[in-house]
């Protein structure tokens, strides 16, 4: 009995092995293509989390979760290859004080934009694009501050011990929880 489940785990082991080998593989030959299909399904798993165990609708609203998904695919996978890879080259300066530099900068001018421009783009696919200012007002400051509580420690830590070819996927690790959130967020009814 205790050997089949060493052989389990070996086995386990070398699937987790084979997929990351792959994963990265494919990383490397086409980096923007597979962050944006990561960041596609963390945004329709995020997604499905939020409608089935948060809001708990009683059936799945697959134009919703198609609409996330392809947000994910189209603008926050290839925004984010993009955004690290110039701040990485902007800010060049080493360990903390480069982490913190690359942080201030990401946090404080890159996200607070980033999440009016989902949430805005998010309620224009949706049909939506008159209720995108009072969402704006309604929801952008708090969304941003629900942004900082959770990415600030993360990305620090990101920015000062992860290669930059490998923060985008290192962020869609923290992103499943942020993806529920932003969900959550981005369907709450507007108080007009």
């Amino acid at each position: 009995m205790e050997s089949c489940s060493v052989v389990s785990a070996v086995c386990l082991i070398n699937i987790v092995k084979g997929c990351l080998s792959s994963y990265l593989g494919l990383l490397a030959r086409h980096p923007v293509l597979t962050k944006s299909v990561t960041s596609a399904l963390l945004n329709l798993v995020g997604n499905l989390v939020c409608q089935l165990l948060v809001d708990q609708v009683p059936s799945l609203d697959l134009k919703r979760a198609f609409l996330f998904t392809f947000l994910g695919l189209a603008l926050v996978g290839p925004t984010l290859h993009f955004w690290y890879l110039y701040l990485s080259k902007l800010v060049t300066t080493p360990g903390v004080p480069g982490a913190f530099l690359r942080l201030v900068i990401d946090q404080l001018f890159f996200a607070p934009a980033f999440v009016g421009v989902f949430l805005s783009t998010l309620l224009t696919l949706e049909g939506r694009p008159s209720l995108v200012m009072p969402k704006l007002q309604q929801e952008w400051f708090s969304s941003v501050i629900a942004n900082w509580k959770l990415w600030v420690p993360f990305q620090f830590l990101n920015f000062l011990f992860v290669p930059q070819q490998f923060q985008v996927l290192a962020c869609n690790s923290v992103a499943l929880i942020w993806n529920v959130m932003l969900s959550y967020i981005a369907h709450k009814e507007v108080v007009v």
